[in-house]
């Protein structure tokens, strides 16, 4: 079982991630260059979703002008409660188990506002 025609090639791009692997972790300053990575992809990833939001809110905007206020005020802070659970996961998990717990319930309350809209509007 190989790996197809361009097995050649596979097993040279394999081994410059890892020879790139080995610079980071052995040259000095790879610390660095690796944050700077990881925080450039970061705020490329953030952007992207930012946009896939924007592009779902500008594709459903009728709709969810359509709700009533309370289901749409709903459906507003659910978002928003997940965003911040999101965006603190970090700090939250590291404040132990509370902290956890308090995430848990964060996503569940914003998941549970999600579905009742939802539901709501597929009653409607």
């Amino acid at each position: 079982m190989g790996v197809g025609p361009d097995r050649a090639k596979h097993i040279r791009n394999v081994l410059i991630i890892l020879a790139l692997a080995v610079a980071v972790w052995l040259l000095p300053g790879g610390n660095t260059g690796s944050s700077t990575i990881y925080n450039i992809l970061s705020i490329v990833l953030t952007g992207g979703l930012l946009f896939f939001a924007y592009r779902l809110y500008m594709e459903h905007r009728a709709t969810i002008f359509g709700l009533e206020d309370r289901q749409r005020g709903i459906l507003y802070g659910a978002v928003a409660l997940g965003a911040l659970a999101i965006i603190a996961t970090s700090k939250l998990w590291n404040e132990g188990g509370l902290g956890a717990l308090l995430w848990f319930a964060m996503l569940a309350v914003a998941a549970w506002g999600l579905y009742s809209v939802w539901r709501a509007y597929q009653e409607y």
